[in-house]
């Protein structure tokens, strides 16, 4: 499936995204499980930005630094399960944990007021914070386990275009009936779109050993074993592992950067709740309506003829130019404009092509680094990103000031991001073993 021929499935849909034969039922319930989770996810992170402007924006660092203590308790949780279940199962497992979890803030928003509606929604912005990249991550260790590298480059462009679709949904749903039905109302859509991508990862289990002839299925009923605190070591360990924490820590700073200076912007500008939630629904929808036709038509194509590296390097080129800007004249609508821009460009480019560099590593890295890096390093960045922030804020210096401490490091994640490239292309034309370090038990 994944060899050098370049037989393609007849009809658009496989000139479209190279699909060829044998992948479409595979690639069909793949898009469906990522449109759930990005729906599901989608409902409820306009609810979560709102609940942090509405508990002060002042306040939004500490809630970083719960975020991150609270993943970095969740980490090892996830990575027993790992270690002890098989694949399918311990993916279940985690996506209804958090499907529980939806059904107790439900009744928390139905019965608290007051005092208690504030820190509830504290709670909502953390819990949130968390869910969204474990859930994602999990997702996208299922693909970078079941596909090839070569598989990747073709087809994780346009399965990346369902987040895009389920951001779409998502967000439509808030925006337009937040006033009428509710924050709870709205919990109970986000639960039922986490059901509907634990059903589609189940038929996803089912097919997925169709791909033992490419190599890329590993005996998914077996536990992957290994050691708890393997993410943290492989990654330390690995020079190539390392790079991508670096990768994702840049990344995640200089988001922070701008999420704050948006964060501020609207509670300048509106005073209603249920406001505030549709303004950051609307710009969630924009985002989406962006990335998606560039997900259809760009990313697979750019990634099989630009390459890795280029492709890796376009969203920290985009932020240092984005950050200059805002250094010269840091003007509110530049901030919003850019913020779409790259989220939109992360979505198109970066995220599908970061993915790509997992397909070259162990089975246990894929799942134990992999959600690490997407997680505890993630949420690591936004506390570095978070606290500068407010550092600067404090002084008075203000978005000018915050734009020209990011230019240097946006420039130091260009040079990072082209040394993953060429690593990642050099161990694909040499075929070496996976690069990460295999870890004993911990």
């Amino acid at each position: 499936m994944s060899g050098a021929t370049d037989e393609r499935s007849p009809g658009f849909l496989g000139r479209l995204i190279y699909l060829r034969p044998g992948e479409g039922k595979i690639v069909a319930w793949a898009f469906l499980y990522l449109f759930a989770v990005f729906s599901s996810y989608y409902v409820i992170r306009p609810i979560r930005d709102e609940a942090g402007v509405a508990g002060g924006v002042n306040k939004l660092s500490w809630l970083f630094t719960g975020t991150l203590l609270a993943m970095m308790a969740v980490n090892p949780a996830f990575a027993a399960l790992v270690r002890t279940m098989p694949r399918m199962r311990f993916i279940r497992v985690a996506y209804r944990f958090f499907i529980l979890n939806l059904v107790i803030f439900l009744v928390l928003f139905r019965t608290v007021s007051g005092s208690a509606n504030i820190w509830t929604g504290r709670a909502f912005f953390i819990w949130t914070s968390v869910f969204n990249l474990f859930v994602v991550s999990v997702f996208w260790e299922f693909m970078v386990d079941i596909f090839t590298t070569e598989q990747g480059k073709r087809l994780f462009g346009f399965i990346a275009a369902a987040a895009t679709l389920g951001g779409i949904l998502g967000s439509s749903i808030t925006a337009t009936t937040v006033k009428s039905v509710g924050v709870p109302t709205l919990l109970i859509f986000a639960a039922v779109l986490l059901e509907v991508g634990v059903f589609s990862a189940g038929r996803l289990g089912k097919l997925a050993p169709a791909l033992e002839a490419s190599g890329a299925h590993h005996a998914e009923d077996k536990p992957i074993g290994g050691g708890i605190l393997a993410g943290l070591m492989n990654a330390l360990r690995s020079p190539y592992l390392l790079q991508i924490s670096i990768y994702m820590l840049l990344y995640t700073i200089l988001s922070t950067f701008l999420y704050f200076q948006q964060a501020d912007i609207v509670d300048k500008s509106f005073t209603e709740r249920a406001a505030r939630t549709a303004f950051f629904a609307r710009i969630d929808l924009l985002v989406n309506v962006l990335t998606l036709g560039g997900q259809f038509f760009l990313t697979g194509r750019v990634m099989k003829r630009a390459g890795v590296t280029l492709t890796l390097t376009f969203v920290p080129a985009l932020t240092a130019v984005g950050f200059l800007a805002l250094g010269i004249m840091p003007a509110a609508s530049l901030v919003v404009g850019f913020m779409v821009l790259r989220r939109s460009g992360n979505f198109v480019f970066a995220r599908p092509t970061r993915e790509v560099l997992f397909t070259t590593v162990s089975r246990e890295d894929k799942y134990k680094t992999k959600n690490f890096i997407d997680t505890v390093v993630y949420r690591l960045g936004d506390q570095v990103g978070a606290w500068s922030s407010t550092l600067v804020q404090s002084t008075g210096l203000g978005t000018g000031a915050i734009a020209w401490t990011a230019v240097p490091l946006s420039l130091a994640w260009i040079a990072n991001a082209r040394w993953l490239g060429r690593k990642q292309q050099k161990t694909e034309e040499t075929a070496a073993p996976p690069l990460a370090v295999e870890s004993k038990a911990v």
